[in-house]
């Protein structure tokens, strides 16, 4: 293949990923520069750069919600999700990638057909059991119906099985039982399975919808895109306000992503190992 050609291939790449980035970054630049403008620019040129930043259009927009209690359900949410998830999904990923026992991998394939199933049909058995157990309008409600994922399952089982079986060997002819060969040696190397695990459970958490409506009606628990919601339907009518909530509310996420998107990505691909 010729230099040219080559080089040619190259930039014809990197122009088509630079006009997905673009694609993909458009809306959330245009939903940044109309949380700025006043009332009678939004709809007016230049759609990207507001002529004047309105910044008085955020506090105007945490005064006309309770964005703050909002904001702590969700951080609780998530924060009792993540921890479930990193502690439950671990003991269960340790037990199917270094524990042999009859119908391991039998059990393993089970929870992984489990990821077929529409959440939709899980949602309402979920949500009957909370009422039965009287969980609803509380924390309990939010979280503890969540507390073990799947998804996490399957990823720090894959790193798990790409390290070598001679540490576990090693640190058992050093006396370390099961529980200490785990925390103290398999936990550490396996750090950026374990932030991929992390930041999926949080943005799902996050971002979810569905299940904290289904099961809270007092603002006391609602969570941030409950509350998004409710401004939306409120201040729909004024979109520089509803722009503004709306990135107070993505803040979170996008932060968190852009943080730990290197060891997400290493985690992820560490996955793909064979037993």
């Amino acid at each position: 293949m010729s230099r040219p050609y080559a080089a040619a291939r190259a930039l014809g790449r990197h122009l088509l990923l630079l006009g997905l980035s673009v694609l993909i970054v458009a809306p959330f630049a245009w939903m940044i520069t109309t949380s700025l403008k006043s009332f009678d620019k939004v709809h007016q040129p230049p759609y990207l750069v507001p002529e004047q930043f309105e910044w008085s259009n955020y506090p105007q927009a945490l005064a006309a919600a309770p964005f703050a209690g909002y904001y702590l359900n969700s951080v609780v949410m998530a924060a009792g999700i993540v921890a479930g998830h990193l502690l439950l999904d671990t003991l269960a990923a340790y037990a199917l990638a270094r524990l042999r026992f009859p119908g391991r991998n039998a059990i393993f394939l089970g929870l992984v057909a489990t990821m077929l199933v529409p959440t939709f049909l899980t949602v309402l058995p979920a949500f009957d059991l909370v009422i039965r157990f009287g969980w609803f309008n509380s924390y309990t409600a939010l979280i503890v119906p969540r507390l073990a994922d799947v998804f996490g399952i399957v990823v720090i089982r894959g790193y798990l099985l790409s390290l070598p079986m001679e540490l576990d060997e090693a640190a058992r002819i050093d006396g370390a039982n099961r529980m200490q060969i785990l925390f103290r040696i398999l936990l550490p190397l396996s750090k950026p399975a374990l932030v991929s695990v992390a930041v999926f459970s949080f943005l799902f958490a996050w971002n979810d919808f569905l299940w904290p409506l289904l099961v809270t009606s007092d603002d006391q628990y609602r969570t941030i895109q409950l509350g998004l919601a409710a401004f939306t339907s409120k201040y729909g009518p004024y979109p520089h306000y509803l722009m503004a909530g709306t990135v107070i509310a993505a803040v979170p996420a996008i932060a968190i992503f852009m943080y730990l998107q290197r060891s997400l990505v290493r985690g992820l691909a560490a996955t793909a190992v064979k037993e």
